[in-house]
């Protein structure tokens, strides 16, 4: 059991009622726990919180307010400041699932603990008898496991320590990890994946993992692996590049989900692909106006170097449409304009399917999780033209989203294809500091259940 549930709470668990703003102005308190709330002025606007302490003066019923209750992980903003104990729901909106109550709750009481001194005893949120226990668990363990991903730095968590997570998922399920490293990439035909990772003090590589019956659907998942992103020669600023560490996020959701596919033995045969690298300086880097093969067989012209993510999910994408893919599922924090248009919790996708695309949004939404659908625009494929190659690797500063979601297009023979452009990042929400955020995988992984059946 994740270490923020229990089923077992060591005494009387603190009592926790939960209003939205519409449906507390109806409700019917006891006298003196009412009293408490209007003199507090409690209106369970969102976020809101009020702690009534009991007889002995311990802490004994908390009000909370989930606004409109639109924000599925809005617990997180009380998990995330209560004390340790045992914490269990009293009362809460018809309408308002009890796995958005657990995901918001593990979400608050995460705290990145790798570099600290002091241990963390985050609060204990008790799941009653006829909530799925397990399943709330592994979401929980595969949020975290995201998340401390994203957190550690790129030192812990280059290449290497990425193919470590991997074969660590693949000894506890039973999968097969196969591994392409350094020169053999040029001789697998995974040109893009080398001359990335080329210059990186650790040598790059093409992962893949492998689970489940091959009679199954087979589903694809990509994740981009850049452990940490210089720019390359076109180098960042010092605040940009600060928190590059980060540019892994899109291979720490491929990975948590695939998780949780083997966790909760989804009948599907799993086929998870990382491009593992760092975009690094040095006399061995790819330049910009170099022309770069790629395994599909297109050329790449290089516009610039800092949009390197593409180049090693082309390899990466190329190859998951070899087989036979029922689905084939990428992560990438591929662009800033993604965050330009939609912030950094409403991750973008993109697809071909309008069906998909629908079956998602709606599973998204049932999972607490919004995420939007932007136009695979194809006719702005023109700002990627090459006078010189098959393709450019960037289209300059307008619709950059778009057009990144164009360019890995060119690199997929599927409509079965969805692509999210991520930040996996969150500025200081809910009352937490600043980290690594999974957005999108709680959303992904609803739609698969629904969609392969659990």
């Amino acid at each position: 059991m994740h270490d923020a549930f229990t089923r077992a709470p060591k005494g009387a668990p603190t009592r926790i009622h939960l209003f939205t703003e519409s449906g507390f102005a109806g409700a019917e308190l006891p006298g003196r726990l009412a009293a408490f709330a209007q003199a507090q002025g409690f209106s369970a606007m969102a976020g809101q919180s009020v702690r009534m302490p009991d007889s002995e003066g311990r802490l004994g019923d908390v009000l909370f307010g989930l606004g409109d209750g639109s924000d599925g992980l809005a617990l997180a903003a009380l998990s995330g400041c209560l004390p340790e104990g045992d914490y269990e729901v009293a009362a809460a909106p018809p309408d308002w699932p009890f796995a958005w109550t657990a995901a918001g709750w593990a979400d608050g009481a995460y705290r990145f603990t790798k570099y600290l001194k002091s241990p963390h005893s985050p609060p204990r949120l008790v799941i009653p008898g006829e909530a799925p226990g397990d399943a709330l668990s592994r979401e929980a363990e595969a949020v975290r496991l995201c998340r401390d991903m994203v957190n550690t730095p790129a030192e812990d968590m280059g290449p290497n320590a990425i193919q470590a997570v991997m074969s660590g998922l693949a000894e506890q399920y039973g999968a097969r990890l196969e591994t392409v490293i350094g020169d053999e990439l040029l001789k697998r035909n995974y040109p893009m994946v080398h001359t990335v990772g080329r210059a990186g003090p650790v040598e790059p590589r093409f992962l893949e993992l492998e689970w489940g019956d091959p009679d199954h659907p087979e589903l694809a998942l990509v994740g981009k692996g850049v452990a940490f992103d210089t720019g390359g020669l076109n180098i960042k600023t010092g605040d940009s590049m600060r928190l590059m560490k980060k540019d892994m996020g899109g291979a720490a959701h491929a990975i948590a989900l695939a998780s949780l596919v083997m966790g909760a033995d989804l009948p599907v045969h799993l086929k998870l692909y990382i491009p593992a690298v760092e975009n690094a300086v040095s006399g061995e880097a790819f330049r910009p106006g170099d022309v770069l093969d790629t395994r599909k067989g297109l050329t790449v012209e290089i516009d610039n170097t800092d949009a390197e993510g593409r180049l090693i999910l082309c390899d990466a994408l190329a190859r998951a449409g070899e087989g036979d893919p029922d689905l084939i599922l990428d992560f990438a924090t591929l662009t800033g304009a993604a965050r330009v248009a939609l912030g950094p919790d409403l991750p973008p996708f993109y697809t071909d399917s309008d069906e998909i695309a629908g079956e998602l949004t709606r599973q998204a939404a049932a999972a607490g999780e919004p995420v939007w659908r932007m136009p695979l625009w194809r006719p702005y494929k023109s700002m990627l033209e090459s006078s010189i190659a098959d393709i450019s690797n960037a289209g300059g500063r307008m619709a950059g989203s778009i057009t990144a979601a164009v360019y890995l297009s060119q690199f997929v023979d599927t409509e079965n294809w969805v692509h999210f452009d991520l930040w996996a990042w969150r500025e200081g929400k809910y009352g937490r500091p600043a980290g690594g955020a999974a957005t999108g995988l709680r959303a992904s992984w609803n739609w698969l259940r629904a969609r392969y059946g659990e």
